[in-house]
């Protein structure tokens, strides 16, 4: 990508990850915009990162209709927390082209940023989420934290390493990949993944570091660990 991409960051919630907008600022294949003086030209290049709340879903689909309405061209990354299948179909509805974990670390929504802007991870507007996310009696409704492991399963991790990943323990992890599979009505790899895609979850890197959930801490992943 020879110029930067221009990221709209729209409705981010009071007291939200201190150090997102400085990983934002930082990397220099992104730039923060205003939506002031926006063209149209400008927005077929860059990308709305719109921080939606689900107790107010209502106020977010209008919020993104009202976006691609001004400029059709512009695509729409939304942060979740929780989202049932039916939020979903309406966010798509409205304009959403991706969403990504509101909890995930910041270069992990930069890299949901860049992912997007390069075409890979889009979402289209299909109505009809896929089997993987097909609505049951539940509804989706993933946490921050099974998407987060979500991740890494439909990348082919073993529960045992994204257990090690994200510094839980094997029986935390299985507890969410059962939960997953309740919601989801899948536990077969390319559901998930098809799922991750969906969702517009950053997919997982090799040299991505390994996560201290307690304290906030990274470190790095050890050179030759392998996953299945």
């Amino acid at each position: 990508m020879s110029r930067a991409v221009g990221v709209l960051v729209l409705d981010e919630p009071q007291g939200f990850c201190p150090t997102f907008r400085a990983t934002l600022e930082h990397l220099p294949a992104l730039q923060t915009i205003g939506e002031t003086g926006l063209t149209q030209e400008a927005a077929a290049g860059a990308i709305a990162l719109v921080f939606v709340d689900e107790r107010r879903l209502e106020d977010g689909v209008a919020r993104l209709a009202g976006l691609k309405e001004r400029w059709p061209s512009l695509r729409i990354l939304v942060p979740f927390g929780a989202l049932t299948a039916a939020d979903l179909r309406r966010l798509i509805a409205a304009g959403a082209d991706a969403f990504v974990g509101r909890q995930a670390a910041p270069r992990d929504i930069c890299t949901a940023i860049l992912a997007l802007a390069e075409g890979t991870g889009h979402l289209t507007g299909a109505p009809d989420p896929g089997p993987a996310a097909t609505e049951t009696g539940d509804g989706l409704g993933l946490t921050p934290r099974e998407a987060e492991v979500l991740r890494f399963l439909s990348a082919g991790f073993s529960n045992k390493e994204v257990a090690r990943r994200l510094s839980l323990s094997v029986r935390t992890v299985e507890t969410h990949r059962l939960n997953l599979r309740r919601k989801t009505q899948t536990g077969r790899l390319k559901d998930l993944v098809s799922l991750a895609r969906q969702l517009g979850l950053a997919p997982v890197l090799e040299s991505e570091p390994t996560r201290r959930s307690e304290a906030g801490v990274r470190r790095p992943t050890q050179s030759g660990a392998a996953h299945h």
